[in-house]
């Protein structure tokens, strides 16, 4: 039995089993809550996932090593950008949850911008995302980037040509000058079929926790398929440069394709071990004289579970 000033000693079983629930919770979200008939069809329909227990194995693995990459871009100073860009429902945001997920928030955030104001509207193109590009010390990874410019506004019609060929003209020397000074610079395509993204938004459809993912604009990126296909081609030809080249990541399987991101992103950064100082618990002090007092039982959430 420990004395009340000793500190407790976490059972590493027990911390253990608390990662993988987190995890598991996380992974529910593909198991979604629609129909058995919708589930079965869906299932039919697409290649066998990587086994769950591996999966989450391996996940678990390249999450401590983003950890130390993570402690070696903050000891370092160096500035990690990274854009994930593809289709609607082609897992942009389930990889990003998961990079981010054992992260600092301080150190690596998330940038995912909404439609630009009246004012931004009026500004050079690329100055809304200026900001939002990292200091010393900080991975920022944007749930689509600049080139919303190339993709959903010049397929949609919110983009005039010239605007569009201005952008095409301008993205490598603005990436080069990103570069030059410093910045490293990554550029993700998720790429999925047409079929696969047809299941998905069925899956969305009848999901009741994915419905609001779903806009109208997105079930406009179905009509026009083609065209963001050639959107996209005319892009990688014209923005995939030595200093920022394209990378894509087949992503019909949710769970390979986050694997083989995260892996080809921390293979792509030079980060070394960083020594960690040896962390010691103080003793609590105790004031014999304190007394507790107790708080009034409306302040206290109700323990419903």
């Amino acid at each position: 039995m420990t004395e009340a000033n000793e500190p407790t000693r976490w059972d590493d079983a027990v911390e253990l089993e608390d990662v993988f629930d987190e995890l598991y919770e996380l992974e529910l979200e593909d198991d979604v809550l629609i129909s058995k008939k919708v589930r079965e069809a869906y299932k039919a329909a697409h290649p066998p996932e990587m086994d769950r227990r591996a999966y989450l194995k391996e996940l678990l693995r390249l999450q401590l090593e983003l950890i130390k990459l993570q402690d070696w871009v903050e000891a370092t100073g160096e500035r990690v950008c990274v854009l994930f860009e593809g289709r609607d429902s082609a897992g942009k945001g389930g990889v990003i949850k998961r990079i981010t997920q054992r992260l600092n928030p301080r150190i690596c955030r998330v940038v995912a911008l909404a439609k630009p104001t009246e004012r931004e509207r009026t500004q050079w193109y690329f100055q809304r995302y200026i900001d939002h590009l990292p200091s010393g010390g900080e991975i920022v990874l944007f749930d689509r980037s600049w080139y919303n410019r190339a993709g959903v506004e010049r397929v949609m019609g919110f983009a005039t040509d010239d605007q569009v060929e201005q952008f095409m003209h301008d993205a490598p020397e603005f990436e080069r000058m990103l570069v030059r000074s410093g910045i490293r610079l990554v550029k993700y395509w998720f790429s999925i079929t047409d079929e696969e993204q047809q299941l998905r938004f069925m899956m969305r459809i009848h999901d009741p926790l994915k419905q609001w993912k779903l806009s109208p604009m997105d079930l406009q990126s179905r009509v026009r398929w083609e065209d963001y296909t050639k959107a996209k081609e005319d892009m990688f030809m014209r923005t995939n440069i030595a200093e920022a080249p394209w990378y894509v990541v087949e992503a019909n399987d949710k769970r390979r394709a986050r694997l083989n991101c995260i892996a080809h992103f921390l293979d792509l950064m030079p980060y070394t071990d960083i020594p960690r100082e040896t962390v010691e618990l103080p003793d609590r002090v105790f004031n014999s004289d304190y007394e507790r007092s107790d708080l009034p039982r409306e302040l206290y959430v109700p323990a419903r579970y």
